[in-house]
């Protein structure tokens, strides 16, 4: 199993970055697959999920500018992130997860080694 993003960068306050990530070694289809950051001292953080079932869920902190996209066919998974901010920087994850049809919930166990956004204001 093997997720590779791509797509970070440096970008000015306002400018926008499309991530992707590439997985292979299994099918997304009927998996949840996801986007995390994780900013330097602090924890890692939800971005955007697209569930088992492909309905999407956005952190509060990016709703509105950030948007989730998956290809099943393409097995590829992708974030479009505009009107960046400075609190935007971080290094963003590419995930798979298992879905829990007790709770309708993800359980991410797969991620991929990051991709570094930077925004500068």
């Amino acid at each position: 199993v093997q997720l590779v993003e791509s797509g970070g960068g440096s970008v000015q306050s306002g400018g926008s970055l499309t991530l992707s990530c590439v997985t292979s070694g299994f099918l997304m289809r009927g998996y949840c697959m996801g986007w995390f950051r994780q900013a330097p001292g602090k924890e890692r953080e939800e971005v955007a999920i697209s569930n088992a079932r492909e309905r999407i869920s956005y952190g509060d902190s990016v709703k509105g500018r950030f948007t989730i996209a998956r290809d099943n066919t393409k097995n590829t998974l992708t974030l479009q992130m505009a009107d960046l901010e400075p609190e935007d920087t971080a290094i963003y994850y590419c995930a798979r997860g298992l879905y829990l049809e007790a709770n309708a919930r993800c359980m991410f166990k797969v991620f991929g080694q990051g991709t570094q956004v930077t925004v500068s204001s």
